[in-house]
């Protein structure tokens, strides 16, 4: 008999266990996947061309909130927990509702999940959404760079389009992300690569994405998405973590980041320049308690705004990274860092001007702060963040997204970017654990 299996997930982690475990694994049946997080992935399908010849129908993705019902219209003998970015007490909340319906639950360690490369592997993963993982990455890639190497980077998924189309996707240049048509946060993740004139790959198939960059790489670079553990291994690896310390004690509270703690060689402490003593102080002893032979980077993240006199004085719509605001649960970033560094009168609070979509993320995320997320899963919602950017009542936008939002949306009132790059602090550098590595 196939045990019958339900995957819980986002439109990542979860394609990629089934794929690797379970796609042509005649021990077992997966009967549904479960979605969360991410719009608009439930009621559709992973697809047939994907799901290998055991699944000719594909498998059908349902909305998380239905796992209960799942479980005993299938008769569910195990339940997969499959995304990250979740408070442990909630992961056992999960397993709790999922055990008593009367099915397994089970959390896959790192041996089940990674594919291995022939390459030599610098991995760049993180304890929470949003703690300076790209900006940590970009340094990581520039320092190979320099060194001659052909650097190849691979992001974690986000297949939130035609999932046939994103089973393996290049991106090298702009045109490619239209090629792909991408979504905000695809392109915000995607496009500083290709700026650095690198080459970056995702998609849907971890496997035949590894083995397409193996083909043009010296070594590849794991960019990891939220706080999740790598995909891939190698025989010659280094594990990057980012920790933050403006959100202290969540690096041992949340799910799978503690996970990536336990497994670094190397810790960044990112955003000190910002950060309470006392906060920096709570992750240096947690990160004692659970990893002592890692190596601790200290790290800021100093900002700049392309105009910054449009701040001084000036009523304020900051607009952050969707990802870091929702999930991530940051209530501020460094849009209302600069705002406030450049003398904004005040910032304006978007909600009575949110539309559509994204008036529905705020009623999801009622703690997000006097900001605005820029959530851009599809095309209706970056109609949406446009147009409430445009009904709000300010005198400057404070884009402070990783992407230049005036390149996508059309925006009626002044605006300015923020960027921030990693700044390593005295010693350790990223350069020299890389010249050791």
């Amino acid at each position: 008999m196939r045990k019958k299996v339900i995957i819980m997930g986002a439109a990542g982690r979860d394609f990629h266990n089934f794929n690797l475990n379970y796609r042509d694994n005649e021990n077992f049946e997966v009967v549904a996947f479960t979605a969360t997080q991410i719009p608009d992935i439930d009621g559709r399908k992973y697809p047939a061309e994907l799901a290998g010849k055991l699944y000719p129908e594909g498998i059908p993705i349902y909305a998380e909130e239905e796992i209960v019902d799942l479980i005993k219209k299938y008769d569910v003998d195990q339940v997969v927990f499959a995304y990250s970015d979740v408070p442990h007490e909630r992961v056992m909340h999960n397993a709790s509702l999922v055990n008593a319906a009367g099915a397994d639950f089970i959390l896959m360690g790192v041996k089940n999940s990674k594919i291995k490369t022939t390459k030599p592997l610098v991995t760049i993963c993180a304890t929470r959404t949003g703690c300076g993982k790209s900006q940590t990455t970009r340094t990581v890639v520039q320092t190979l760079k320099n060194k001659g190497l052909r650097v190849v980077s691979i992001r974690h998924p986000m297949p939130y389009g035609d999932l046939v189309a994103q089973k393996v996707q290049r991106f090298a240049s702009l045109e490619d992300l239209e090629k792909h048509k991408c979504t905000i946060e695809e392109m915000e993740e995607y496009e500083p690569h290709i700026k650095m004139n690198s080459v970056i790959y995702a998609g849907v198939d971890y496997e035949a994405i590894v083995r397409e960059a193996e083909k043009e790489a010296d070594v590849i670079v794991w960019d990891g998405g939220n706080n999740d553990t790598p995909f891939y291994s190698s025989d010659k690896q280094l594990d990057i973590v980012v920790v933050d310390p403006h959100r202290p004690g969540d690096e041992v509270s949340y799910y799978p980041g503690e996970t990536n703690l336990h497994l670094a060689d190397v810790i960044v402490i990112n955003k000190i320049d910002s950060a309470d003593f006392e906060n920096i102080q709570e992750v240096r002893d947690n990160i004692r308690a659970i990893n002592p032979r890692a190596i601790v980077i200290d790290g800021a993240s100093p900002l700049t705004v392309d105009k910054p006199e449009l701040i001084e004085g000036a009523l304020a719509l900051v607009v952050e990274d969707g990802p870091t605001l929702t999930h991530g649960e940051m209530t501020y970033g460094a849009g209302v860092v600069a705002a406030e560094k450049y003398g904004a009168a005040d910032l304006v609070d978007p909600r009575e001007f949110a539309v559509g979509s994204i008036a529905a993320t705020f009623e999801k995320y009622p703690d997000i702060g006097i900001l605005l997320p820029a959530m851009g899963y599809g095309e209706q919602q970056i109609k949406d963040l446009e147009e409430t950017i445009n009904k709000a009542e300010c005198d400057v936008v404070v884009i402070a997204t990783p992407i230049d939002l005036r390149r996508i949306i059309k925006i009626n009132k002044p605006a300015v970017q923020v960027k921030y790059d990693l700044q390593e602090i005295g010693h350790p550098t990223i350069a020299d654990v890389l010249k050791e590595f």
